[in-house]
């Protein structure tokens, strides 16, 4: 029997507009599709003719096993099928596709990636802003707020690079890691938490290092959310009068 392949699809944000052709084309040929929790369910309509298994994986929830999944895409891949996990955001940032790509190619599985939009440019995009604004940074970093052994990344380090810091998986820690940023940066520091960035449902607020916690559980803001700390998140009120009033009525009702 002829061998089959997986294909790790990154399905955006949210939005489908913003799924790029090739994902659209992978999902059209699909035989099983994997599909993450975090991905707009309606994209099941832009592959017909495929099998849909749902194997969440969300922090603090009930997950699919990670092995499991490994397991099935190979036991598809092995039958000759077109196997296609979806991943939210883009596959190649914290989806675990190191971890699958590596059980996969143990099993002699053929496996190709299609990459995305990643939630933290959704969120900047969402701002109006540059995540690399040359006046304010050299560059972005990614960091998720959960390393594996539950530990926290080094937060003075990351501070001290002047990068724009674009936080993944953040919201339960938000009030400690803006608390040990603001040992090595100003409170003023801008920064912003958006929520479902690039979907229908995006929420977000600005504020500063020293507020942006506050504010964010004053709005309702929970995960999942970007939280993005930096000196280029103060050019989002440049183009968001009503992201600043959003952020005053959030921080009077906390009051």
């Amino acid at each position: 029997m002829e061998t089959g392949k997986v294909t790790l699809v990154s399905a955006g944000p949210g939005d489908l507009d913003l799924l790029t052709l090739r994902a659209a084309k992978a999902l059209a040929s699909a035989d099983v599709v994997l599909l993450d929790d975090l991905v707009n369910p309606e994209i099941v309509t832009l592959a017909p003719q495929a099998r849909v298994i749902r194997v969440g994986k969300r922090g603090g929830c009930r997950s699919t096993p990670q092995a499991f999944i490994e397991r099935l895409m190979q036991r598809y891949a092995r039958r000759g099928l077109h196997v296609v996990r979806v991943k939210g955001g883009d596959a190649l940032l914290f989806g675990r596709a190191g971890e699958e790509l590596a059980a996969l190619r143990r099993a002699g599985v053929s496996v190709e990636i299609v990459n995305g939009i990643s939630s933290a440019f959704a969120a900047a995009a969402g701002l109006g802003m540059s995540l690399t604004h040359r006046d304010h940074c050299q560059g972005v970093t990614f960091v998720t707020a959960h390393l594996r052994d539950h530990s926290e990344p080094d937060w003075r380090a990351l501070a001290a690079t002047g990068m724009t810091l674009a936080i993944y998986m953040g919201m339960s820690r938000i009030d400690t890691l803006c608390a040990t940023l603001g040992t090595a940066l100003s409170n003023e520091t801008p920064a912003a938490v958006v929520q479902w960035a690039g979907s229908a449902h995006e929420r977000r607020v600005t504020g500063t290092l020293g507020n942006i916690a506050t504010l964010a559980r004053a709005a309702g803001l929970g995960s999942p959310a970007i939280i993005l700390v930096g000196g280029a998140i103060g050019e989002a009120a440049a183009f968001g009068i009503d992201l600043a009033q959003a952020s005053s009525d959030a921080l009077r009702r906390s009051a």
